[in-house]
């Protein structure tokens, strides 16, 4: 994609929602980091569900291991994976307690070595609780990263890094939210909604889908 059209493509999308945030509910960045760690193949709405009650009581690393895994897993039970989960969390707060006085670090180095805390996780956390400018790559924004044109990659490391070059300023911080959104609503995986996209006549995506028709009303009309 040519740098003008990345430019418009980005202004097309915040023009459609210019504060995008974070679909996750968290308090702080604590919270932050175990939902994150929690939507690993999992929906939004489905961890928030899980986690409601449990941010009420638990909004501290120390809170979190006095909980335990036990008790942790009745509140995520619903999610994909929560009995691996339930002890990364666990142990991800101890290691918090254990290495950095119960703060969640500034540093993606050491975020990835809370366990359960991959660089995708990583980067939603630096860019959500401290205003970094990362791209944190998961299946959305691969696909559309690769089936616009803007940034082709055959991994999610490549298609960050070629996001990290592309994207320029004012567009850096809430890059990862449009894309992210886009692809969840409107780039959609099976049968994208090209007709409603507003960055449609920008992408390399071909063919376009088109609207779907109008079934017509099998009743008569009224006279």
């Amino acid at each position: 994609m040519k740098k003008a059209d990345v430019v418009e493509f980005y202004a097309r999308l915040a023009a459609d929602n210019p504060h995008p945030e974070t679909e996750l509910a968290a308090g702080n960045p604590f919270q932050l980091v175990v939902a994150v760690a929690l939507s690993a193949q999992s929906t939004d709405v489905g961890v928030n569900k899980a986690t409601r009650l449990l941010f009420e009581d638990v909004k501290t690393p120390e809170q979190m291991v006095a909980l335990g895994v036990e008790a942790l897993k009745t509140h995520i039970k619903t999610i994909g994976l929560f009995n691996t989960k339930a002890k990364n969390v666990i142990a991800l707060s101890q290691k918090l307690i254990d290495d950095h006085g119960g703060v969640v670090p500034n540093d993606r180095a050491a975020l990835e070595q809370l366990p359960g805390v991959g660089r995708k996780t990583a980067n939603v956390v630096l860019n959500v609780a401290f205003g970094a400018e990362t791209f944190a790559v998961d299946t959305h924004i691969f696909r559309v990263g690769n089936r616009t044109g803007l940034a082709r990659g055959r991994t999610p490391l490549a298609v960050e890094l070629k996001l990290d070059t592309a994207t320029p300023q004012p567009f850096r911080l809430h890059a990862h939210h449009w894309l992210i959104l886009h692809g969840r609503y409107v780039c959609k995986a099976r049968t994208p909604e090209c007709w409603r996209c507003s960055v449609a006549d920008l992408c390399a995506f071909k063919p376009k889908t088109p609207a779907p028709k109008v079934r017509a009303d099998p009743r008569p009309a009224q006279e």
